[in-house]
């Protein structure tokens, strides 16, 4: 069945990059939006827009009954979730079914059984994928999840079975440890998922993460598109992602691609999924081990897309068509290198506490091989109940160390104030020496933090003079009038500003 309109349960740079893939297939785009992003970018590009509801995701963006109810009033026949929010929610799914509508993703049941951990780890010991040593005690008391973890041997880390982003989770080295450790990650569990039940895996100390990108349709047929290294994470979130990872051997990369693909056939996963692996070692004799399976787009599927010159969201909209893969295993190779660095409003400084208010100076970088993702603009304000990201830069070059130059160049001529931002820290990142020689493990951010976080200098005066050469430039106030010389069009010192975030 074909898809003429499709709604995007979704917000900001996702909302906006399906789309345009919506655009190129002639497909209509219904956007939904909160009372927060009544004048977001999202909702301007689309066909059709309609509110959900108040700013708070909880009655806008996370209200099932609320975005099924905007596909059929708006006459959309498919909805894509994108990714946070209800991608991964098996009931969301269920619902658009039972509405008619066609779900641009797995089938509901698939992200049942991929979305416990516990589940998901079952299934890969099924389909012989190698999975991180550890228990799923019967007995869920303190003591049981503690009996649990003695006979793993420490270290441990404590894991919600369910959800992700780092939450629920705890890491333990001894049993003072563990014993604050466990009540914690049960907690958390709670508090964002509504379930509490752990399960105990042993710590892999240093271990890089390496995920792999898989593709499946309703034909039986399934390829991998390659893996993504995203070691560099902060609390467990990823910051900069790359492609191919410079820890892989030929070796290595064939095994957990056909890893990948056991489990996604395994699991009965049609569309487009994530597998997340451990990678302890090196050379050839690397072990990886199955950590998670993100049954949706992933935040960084751009890498992906530049260095296997693939169209991601249009292969997703193909396939909940009922359409083949548009390609083969055969057919897909990774050219060149490629490096997603994520933006977002928040200070390094101070913990890296996120940031709300106006966007008063905003200017995306742009040149050869350079990709921006985001779903803000100059003037735009950014709100305090979503996630801060702003945008996504992504470099793609010959080699890796071209993509790392290229992108910390972009990052240098991205201007934007009015919120402090992280993209010191990226540029940081990506100029150390260790992250160039491709020395990556998941602890990486910490072990290097004093290196990587500077106290950004007073902005006062600078917040002045961005504010006085937007609001001068955008009303014609010519210099004349302030004593100086007649002003040009192009006299915004901000559009000749190159080296920003040194």
């Amino acid at each position: 069945m074909d898809i003429t309109r499709l709604l995007v349960a979704n917000r900001g740079e996702i909302a906006l990059r399906i789309i345009r893939a919506c655009r190129e297939m002639a497909i209509e785009t219904v956007a939904v939006y909160s009372d927060a992003d009544a004048m977001a970018r999202h909702v301007r590009a689309a066909d059709f827009a309609v509110r959900l509801g108040p700013a708070p995701a909880s009655e806008s963006y996370l209200n099932i009954e609320a975005v099924v109810g905007a596909a059929r009033s708006s006459g959309a026949d498919a909805v894509h979730p994108g990714y946070g929010f209800l991608s991964e929610r098996a009931a969301f799914a269920e619902a658009c079914a039972a509405a008619g509508l066609i779900f641009v993703g797995p089938p509901a049941d698939a992200i049942a059984r991929m979305g416990s951990k516990i589940g998901a780890r079952a299934l890969m010991e099924q389909a012989g994928v190698p999975v991180v040593p550890g228990r799923t005690p019967r007995d869920q008391s303190d003591a049981g999840i503690a009996s649990a973890a003695t006979d793993i041997g420490m270290p441990v880390l404590i894991k919600a079975s369910a959800g992700g982003g780092g939450k629920g989770m705890r890491a333990a080295h001894d049993a003072k440890a563990l014993a604050e450790a466990i009540p914690a990650a049960r907690r958390e569990a709670l508090s964002a998922f509504g379930d509490g039940t752990l399960y105990v895996e042993r710590l892999i100390p240093r271990p890089r993460h390496v995920e792999i990108q898989i593709f499946a349709d309703a034909h039986g047929n399934a390829v991998h598109l390659f893996e993504r290294e995203c070691s560099l994470q902060r609390r467990h979130q990823k910051i900069v992602e790359e492609s191919p990872s410079p820890a892989l051997t030929p070796l290595v990369r064939r095994r957990m691609g056909d890893a990948a693909v056991a489990a996604a056939q395994t699991a009965g996963y049609r569309n487009a999924g994530t597998i997340e692996f451990l990678l302890e070692g090196q050379g050839d004799e690397a072990k990886f081990y199955f950590l998670e399976m993100n049954t949706r787009l992933q935040v960084e599927h751009p890498v992906t897309e530049l260095v296997t010159g693939t169209d991601l969201v249009r292969a997703q909209l193909l396939v909940a068509m009922g359409h083949a893969l548009p390609w083969r295993q055969a057919d897909l190779e990774q050219r060149g290198h490629a490096i997603e660095c994520r933006v977002y409003a928040e200070d390094p400084a101070s913990g890296f506490l996120p940031q709300a208010g106006p966007l008063l100076l905003y200017r995306e970088p742009g040149g050869p091989g350079i990709r921006v993702d985001s779903g803000v603009e100059e003037g735009s304000d950014v709100p305090v109940q979503y996630d801060p990201m702003l945008a996504k830069v992504i470099a793609h070059g010959e080699t890796r160390d071209a993509a790392a130059a290229r992108a910390a160049a972009a990052l240098r001529a991205f201007p934007i104030l009015g919120v402090r931002t992280n993209v010191a820290f990226l540029i940081k990142i990506l100029d150390h020496p260790v992250f160039r020689a491709g020395d990556l493990h998941t602890g990486f951010v910490d072990e290097h933090a004093a290196e990587l976080i500077v106290t950004p200098a007073p902005s006062d005066l600078v917040l002045a003079a961005a504010t006085f050469a937007r609001s001068t430039h955008a009303s014609g106030v010519s210099a004349a009038t302030m004593g100086g010389t007649s002003a040009q069009p192009d006299s915004d010192p901000w559009s000749r500003m190159t080296d920003w975030g040194r």
